[in-house]
């Protein structure tokens, strides 16, 4: 790193330091928060001031002792979805509610008053599936289904909400007030930090006092509790203890610990909760900080046995309190109910949107390093992947590219060819200022924090019309020396403020429409990837698809384009908890994520590097990326063994990519992730409920990554009695399903395929993803029980929005049955044409070996086909069959 100069910044050091960060304790709401304790709540519901029309049911609730109104709304939203708000009556200001995050106003269907008596409401949904029993004193609200609890809200009496008041200074006084005004009191206050709280040399000035809001879900049933990314943290969630909670609160942390609840660089507050014959889920609506408690216990259960003579019996069940804590705003709380994990996923999508389909490049391999030097250096990298005949899409430039690391720039020594920009950006950061686009601190200056160009000020990405602008940057006649094939990573989005507190904006900073940051401060990094996915596509004239990666993100940042785990270490124990993250990540609507392949920070041994390689392969989102600090660590470069296990690790990555592109497609249009952990597939199976060192990619693939130095063998789960497994490599049908050991080496990591699938591949991988768009298919049709299977193929132009707009894509369908292998128009709409053929086809389990083999297209030609079949594997392998993919055909085995 070169020498510092004054204003500049090394966050090497300062930023591993944990004092830099909060504890929870040290979180003034969550300590006003934990002096509520469970048990009987002080709010009662006012039955009489129940209303109810098409779009909800309305009722006021009233605290005991503080005698503040608050105003709940619940609706049912199509598709098994129901929303709970609770507001104040009339608050002295408008509180913030987050916009942007849900895709439209929801649909709301009528909720009908079934039952109204003292101190009881009953609301039933439209197909009287769901109740919604309200109890006024204390109050509750129960969620049944079929008579059956799934959850209940306010059950341990923790509903919380902090009505807005004015400053102690315009009070009247009153006895309470002079009481505050005793050394005894005020030593409290500052403990309770309602107005101001210090945390080291920062002080937060909090201009319209506490406003926090809390809730409390009881999950009857269910202790298995999964979601609320990102933490470095397991899949399954862990019970909290006191000071330890879940903290949704987007910070740059380097080199973040292992097994840590503090928040990461990205937040979305979705949490889901699964037992085998339901799956639920609860998204809390909320863009402030936010903490979780999660605590599962068993608890006894009335069970009344055949007789009502007979004394009612009891049995242990499962029941899980999750409690949220928000630093502002109102509740506003999504109940997903189901009943299935899909279910959730299409009705998560319903209210943010789903994943953006990408371009089919950025699915390719990506090689990146903090920092490629210079025109030559990019150049000399290009062509040692030539050179080594590994196949790579996309090179990326660290922020050492530009100038002054200011973005929208080019170095000029090192980039001679971007145009001379320097008196350009001058020229548009005095714009910005004169146009106020800039986030203000509390005394109405532009906010300054120091970032990587030195003293910096932050764009305010809430304002629409900054985003506007924002994007128009993007523009290539004015981002000089971008062309077409240039995308965009945004970085440092949390935001990044080095000497700010915890490293990120001070809360009393102010925004657009005067919200402070406090409101809006996990929804930042969304706005940026937001304004820059709409730059370049704004760019193309809305032809061509954007691809943004960012670091920072929220709920609905799946629509914008992909994510990655940010700073991690080269050591084995990140990429083994790297698989949890990605699969949290991925339950939550964000299916385009990956973690850097070999570690961020560090420099790690060849055979970590090479398992990492292996692993990332099989995951969404694959990038190598290092730091300035580390050795350079192009794939080449440890030797020709190490080379050679890489080579084959990207190849295989590029063989998949068909397989891949058409689970990015189900991502984008029915909301399903591309990598799931094994219980979504294997729902019923609680062997699966906790496994995390495997993964399925779409429902085909089943991928154990090498997480463990020198591993002579792993320990398999493969799931389901009833299920058959094949080598995914070898095509042998594993001997039975259930936990297996399976020798490894260096050479490659264990991926089965699942009996009853069909995964579209590619003959072989080409230097990039343009190179290989005519090169043949070939199917691996791996046969169940049944001796059945299906799958499906995708594929349009690759770029453009064309599939969208003029239906220009195409969706096969395969279906393997009586021992028929056909091909389908899974979408009949579908207009494009390829010349690419289906050129082999290998049948996995079959049985014995065939008479004859016949292929015959649509118009009736018969052809024979010429086949091998494998007696010790009993695949058979048919060849040379030049079928049009975009063609209806079938293969009949005799």
């Amino acid at each position: 790193m070169e020498a510092l100069t004054p204003g500049e910044v090394s966050v090497q050091d300062e930023a591993v330091d944990k004092s830099t960060f909060k504890e929870c304790n040290q979180i003034a709401f969550y300590r006003r928060q934990k002096l509520l304790r469970p048990g009987k709540s002080l709010y009662r519901a006012l039955l009489d001031s129940v209303t109810s029309s098409d779009e909800n049911v309305k009722f006021q609730i009233i605290h005991e002792e503080h005698k503040v109104l608050l105003q709940v709304e619940i609706c049912e939203i199509e598709g098994n979805i129901f929303r709970l708000k609770i507001d104040e009556a009339s608050p002295l200001r408008a509180r913030y509610k987050v916009p942007d995050v849900l895709i439209k106003e929801p649909t709301t269907q009528r909720l009908f008053i079934s039952q109204k008596e003292p101190g009881i409401l009953v609301l039933s949904s439209v197909n009287e599936d769901y109740k919604l029993q309200v109890t006024a004193y204390p109050f509750q609200v129960e969620l049944q289904s079929k008579g059956e609890t799934v959850l209940s809200m306010n059950s341990n009496g923790l509903l919380y909400f902090e009505h807005l008041r004015p400053p102690p200074s315009d009070r009247k006084p009153t006895a309470e007030n002079k009481e505050a005004a005793s050394d005894s009191s005020k030593e409290k206050q500052e403990d309770l930090g309602l107005w101001q709280e210090k945390f080291g040399s920062f002080l937060d000035i909090k201009a319209h006092g506490p406003s926090s809001v809390g809730m409390d879900f009881s999950l009857h049933g269910f202790d298995h509790v999964y979601g609320i990314p990102q933490h470095t943290e397991a899949l399954l969630l862990k019970n909290t203890s006191d000071g330890d909670a879940y903290r949704l609160y987007n910070l740059d942390i380097f080199g973040h610990k292992i097994h840590d609840k503090i928040g990461i660089y990205g937040s979305v507050p979705l949490l889901l909760a699964h037992k085998p014959n339901r799956t639920t889920g609860i998204f809390w609506l909320n863009s402030s900080e936010t903490l979780v408690d999660i605590n599962t216990k068993a608890v006894a259960e009335h069970m009344l046995s055949g007789s009502a003579a007979e004394t009612a019996k009891q049995r242990a069940m499962p029941l899980t309190d999750v409690r949220w804590m928000s630093e502002s705003g109102i509740i506003d709380v999504f109940l997903l109910m189901g009943p299935t994990a899909f279910d959730i996923f299409k009705q998560f999508a319903q209210l943010t949107g789903t994943q953006a389909l990408p371009p089919l490049f950025s699915l390719g391999y990506h090689q990146c390093r903090w920092n490629y030097e210079d025109e030559q250096d990019v150049k000399a990298v290009d062509a040692g992947f030539d050179e080594h005949d590994i196949p790579y899409d996309v090179i990326w430039l660290d922020i050492e590219h530009t100038d002054g690391k200011k973005y929208f720039t080019w170095d000029k020594k090192k980039f001679q060819n971007p145009r001379k920009m320097q008196e350009h950006l001058r020229k548009k950061k005095r714009k910005a200022k004169d146009k106020g686009y800039f986030v203000k601190d509390r005394n109405g200056q532009d906010f300054e924090g120091i970032c990587w160009p030195g003293s910096s000020c932050y764009l305010d990405f809430t304002n629409p019309e900054v985003r506007k602008w924002y994007a128009d940057q993007f523009a290539f006649k004015t981002y000089k020396g971008s062309t077409n094939i240039l995308f965009v990573w945004n970085d440092m989005n949390e935001p990044s403020v080095f000497k700010g507190a915890e490293l990120t904006m001070q809360k009393d900073a102010v925004h657009y429409n005067n919200w402070e940051h406090r409101e809006v401060h996990n929804l930042y990094g969304f706005y940026q990837q937001m304004a820059t996915a709409e730059g370049l596509i704004r760019r193309s004239s809305g032809k061509e698809r954007p691809f943004v990666l960012t670091r920072s993100f929220f709920a609905g940042s799946q629509k914008y384009g992909a994510v990655w785990t940010g700073d991690n270490t080269a050591e084995w124990g990140y990429l083994k908890i790297s698989i949890p993250m990605l699969l949290t990540i991925s339950m939550a609507g964000i299916s385009f994520c990956g973690a850097d392949v070999g570690g961020f920070i560090g420099d790690p041994e060849p055979e970590l590097l090479v398992r990492w390689y292996q692993a990332g392969a099989y995951q969404p989102f694959f990038r190598g990326h290092s730091n300035m600090e580390s050795k350079r660590r192009e794939p080449w470069l440890f030797g020709e063994k190490n080379t050679q296990i890489i080579r084959e690790a990207i190849r295989e990555r590029y063989v998949l990519l068909p397989y891949l592109y058409t689970l990015f497609y189900r991502a984008h249009t029915a909301a399903e992730p591309v990598m799931r952990p094994l219980w979504i597939e294997f729902p019923g199976k609680i062997e699966t409920f906790g496994v995390e060192n495997e993964y399925m990619l779409g429902n085909a693939l089943l991928v154990h990554p090498v997480t463990e130095q020198e591993a002579k063998t792993v320990s398999v789960l493969l799931p389901g009695s009833e299920e058959i497994w094949y080598d995914f490599r070898k095509f042998k049908r594993m001997e039975h399903p259930g936990t297996l050991k399976i020798p490894v080496t260096l050479e490659n990591i264990p991926v089965f395929q699942r009996g009853g699938t069909v995964i579209p591949l590619k003959t072989t991988a080409g230097k990039s993803t343009e190179w290989m768009t005519d090169i043949s298919y070939e199917l691996h049709v791996a046969l169940d029980t049944e001796a059945c299977a299906v799958g499906e193929l995708y594929l349009d132009d690759g770029h453009s929005f064309q599939y969208l707009h003029k239906k220009q894509f195409l969706y096969q369908k395969f279906t393997f049955h009586k021992n028929i292998l056909s091909s389908s128009r899974r979408d009949e709409s579908g207009q494009y044409h390829t010349t690419c053929v289906v050129e082999r086809v290998i049948v996995l389990g079959f049985g014995q070996q065939p008479t004859f083999v016949t292929a015959c297209s649509k118009d009736g030609k018969r052809k024979e086909v010429a086949f091998t079949y494998n007696t010790k594997t009993s695949a058979l392998t048919l060849e040379n069959l030049a079928l049009s993919v975009d063609a209806d055909w079938e293969i009949c085995i005799n």
